[in-house]
Order: C-alpha cells, then sequence, then structure tokens
C-alpha cells in the first residue's frame, strides 16, 4: 500500500502557526475572567461587561473580516490580526506591571485580542485551498481542526495554571509569545497571488457572498443544520451543570471530568476524520454529525430515568466526536463549490450560525426558569432531530466523493 501524499511545507507553517494562534486565544480567554475576579476584585455581576467584550467582535467583523479576506492577502491580514493579538495582550501585561489595569482597560484589550480571533478563523479556512490540492483538503481541515480541539482541550486548563503558579502577567506574556510565534509563521507562508476582482461597494460584495450560501443547494442546508445545532447545543449547556449536580450529584471536579470528554470526543473525531473519509461516502459524513448530535441528545435525556453520570460523559463524548467530522466535512464542501474569490465572505457567513448560542442559552433560561432542566433536556432531543432532518433532507448527503473544485468563472446567483 503506498504511502497517503504529505501535506505540503508552506500548510505545515500554517498548522502550526493555527496551533499557536488558537492556544494564545484558550490561555487568555481562561485567564482574564480569574484576572478580573482575583487580581480586580470584580464582582460576579460586572463580569458580564468582559464576557460581553470577549464576544462581541464575533457580531460585529465576521462580516467586514471576511470582505477584506477576498480583497487582500489572507496571509498579510492574518499576520495582522495576529500581531494585534500579541500588542493588545502585551499591554496586559504592561498594565498588571504598573497596577494601572482596570475592568474597562481588560474589556477593550480583551476586545481587540478577540478581534484577531475572528479575523484568522474567517481568512484560514479561505486561505488552506491556495496551499493545499484539492485532494489533500479533507487532511489539510482535519490537521486544522485538531490544532483547534487540542488547544480547546488544554488551553483553558493551561490558563487557569498559570494565573495560579505563577501569576497573570506570565499567563499574558506565554500567550503573547505563542501569538507572536503565530506572526513569525505566517510570514513564511507563499500564499499564491489571486486574480484581482473588481472593486464594488462593500455592501454589494457581502450580498453576493450571503446570496451565494442561501442559494447553493448545498450550502445553504448546511448553514440551517449548523444553526439549529448551536442552539440546541447551547440549550444543553446552559443548564447542564446545575443539573448535573441536583439530578446525577456530581461534585465540581465530576462535572468538570463529564465536560472534558466533549474535548476527548473532539480530539479523537479530528485524528479518525481523514480515515473516515476515504472510507465512507463523503455526503454519509457529512449526515454523521448531526445524527450523532441527536444520539448524543437522546443519551442526555436517558439520564432523567437513569441519573447515571456515565451517560452523561457518553454524550459530551459524542458531541464531540461526531461533529467534528461534521465541521472537517462540511469545511471541505465549502472550499470545494465556492468560487476562490468568495471564500473569505462564504467563511465569514458560516461564523455568522454561532449566532444561535445566545439564542440557546436564552432559550434554556427561559425553559428551565418556567418549568425545569429536565424540561431543557427534553427540548435539546426536538432540537437536535430537526437538524439532524435537516441535513438528511437536503441534497449534500446524497454525495458520493467530495465535490469538484470550481474557479472564479462559477456563476453566482443574486
Amino acid at each position: 500500500m503506498s504511502n497517503p501524499p504529505r501535506l505540503p511545507y508552506t500548510f505545515g507553517r500554517l498548522a502550526w502557526s493555527n496551533l499557536a494562534a488558537q492556544s494564545a486565544e484558550q490561555i487568555a480567554l481562561a485567564a482574564a475572567p480569574i484576572v478580573a475576579v482575583l487580581t480586580l476584585g470584580v464582582a460576579e455581576g460586572r463580569t458580564g461587561l468582559l464576557q460581553t467584550a470577549l464576544t462581541l467582535p464575533f457580531v460585529l467583523f465576521a462580516i467586514p473580516a471576511g470582505l477584506l479576506a477576498d480583497r487582500i492577502s489572507r496571509r498579510s491580514l492574518m499576520a495582522a490580526a495576529e500581531a494585534l493579538r500579541a500588542v493588545a495582550l502585551a499591554s496586559i501585561v504592561l498594565l498588571l506591571a504598573l497596577g494601572a489595569l482596570n475592568l474597562p482597560l481588560l474589556a477593550l484589550l480583551g476586545f481587540a485580542a478577540v478581534c484577531g480571533t475572528v479575523v484568522y478563523s474567517v481568512a484560514a479556512p479561505a486561505l488552506v485551498p491556495s496551499l493545499v490540492s484539492a485532494e489533500l483538503l479533507p487532511a489539510a481541515n482535519a490537521r486544522i481542526e485538531l490544532a483547534r480541539t487540542v488547544a480547546f482541550a488544554s488551553g483553558p486548563a493551561l490558563g487557569g495554571a498559570l494565573v495560579g503558579w505563577w501569576g497573570a502577567s506570565p499567563a499574558f506574556g506565554f500567550a503573547a509569545a505563542l501569538s507572536a510565534i503565530a506572526v513569525v509563521l505566517l510570514a513564511g507562508i507563499y500564499e499564491p497571488a489571486r486574480s484581482p476582482s473588481p472593486r464594488r461597494h462593500p455592501l454589494l460584495e457581502i450580498r453576493e457572498g450571503a446570496a451565494f450560501v442561501f442559494h447553493h443547494p448545498l450550502l445553504r442546508p448546511v448553514f440551517i443544520t449548523q444553526f439549529i445545532f448551536n442552539t440546541g447545543w447551547f440549550l444543553q449547556i446552559a443548564v447542564f451543570v446545575p443539573y448535573a449536580v441536583r439530578h446525577l450529584g456530581l461534585t465540581a471536579a465530576g462535572v468538570g471530568t463529564v465536560l472534558t470528554m466533549y474535548g476527548v470526543g473532539m480530539v479523537i473525531g479530528a485524528l479518525l476524520a481523514t480515515r473516515v473519509m476515504q472510507r465512507i461516502a463523503f455526503g454519509t459524513v457529512v449526515g454523521l454529525g448531526p445524527v450523532t448530535g441527536f444520539v448524543a441528545a437522546l443519551v442526555m435525556a436517558l439520564t432523567v430515568l437513569i441519573p447515571s453520570p456515565w451517560l452523561a460523559a457518553l454524550s459530551f463524548f459524542l458531541l464531540g466526536v461526531g461533529p467534528i467530522l461534521w465541521v472537517i466535512s462540511t469545511t471541505t464542501l465549502r472550499q470545494s463549490v465556492t468560487p476562490p474569490r468568495l471564500l473569505g465572505r462564504v467563511s465569514a457567513i458560516n461564523i455568522m450560525s454561532y449566532g444561535a448560542r445566545p439564542l440557546g442559552s436564552v432559550l434554556g433560561a427561559v425553559v428551565g426558569g418556567l418549568w425545569s432542566a429536565e424540561a431543557c433536556l427534553y427540548l435539546a432531543v426536538a432540537v437536535f432531530g430537526m437538524q439532524a432532518l435537516v441535513i438528511w433532507l437536503s441534497p449534500a448527503v446524497a454525495l458520493d466523493r467530495q465535490p469538484a473544485m470550481v474557479g472564479d468563472e462559477a456563476a453566482v446567483r443574486c
């Protein structure tokens, strides 16, 4: 049996920069609220300002970042965004050393750092197809997602440990150094030149990207499925901790262990993704994630009748391993069917589906407050069932193989 083709060296630099950037993000996100409470003495109610600052850039800047990613060098845009994050994190270290850090400044600098995250998250999927051949897209996307899941699983613990062992400054300093490393790695990437496209009014260009997604027979159901999935996921997350303590009898350590299974599932799914996509029809892999999410919701609802922490852990494991296959396969699908000049905007619109997350959290608060956490878990089953139904009724699951790459000459229906 011949060895699988290796990913090119220039993509390797992107993969390592992605690991450094994602780790910097997770360490900083973990350290910020700890510093706010323990160093600045911020009360619980006022931490809402900080959390808002750390999430608002995804709503405000995803679309503008996509527009920029389609107009200028994606490598340069990512490097500039990561440099912004490094400067913001280093500024926190400086303010801590001067004793001048307060909550508004922490929120402002955190906001700037997350702007870097948004730009990187939008531009990276748009850059990958110019660095690897079409047949290597699944392997490349799996490598990108593996880095993200490793950072997601280890970053918060590392950030908390750094603050606990050595204080806030080393934690933010380490995160800033990782961002600087990401900038250096990005600087060494060769990005092929793209054909310049005519400049039009930004609103017309944004409309073009949105029209492409919502008129495309494959991308439209993918977006709808992802939006519904995020709603169900955060509906369940909103009530899990009090439910686990009250109904499952878990301690704080037990809750943490169960939640860790989500990260374990993501890492295992990312490691297996390339082999799975080589052995199973492409459309079947696309459909696996939503179905696995539905099964995970059923398993969690079963804990109402059988209050077992093992079932809860299995549910979170399934929520990690299945949907990561979804992310890798649908990213590959998006890269294959989208003209290169639209990749940034289409990637940004995909990120906008995260807007369903606060919707799910609010739904959990309302249903949990009026009825119970158990009612939320039953509702989550219905929501996850809906997203599985949407994708399995779409033409995406009928794909036998990864679609052929399209060029910029592909028609865009507006």
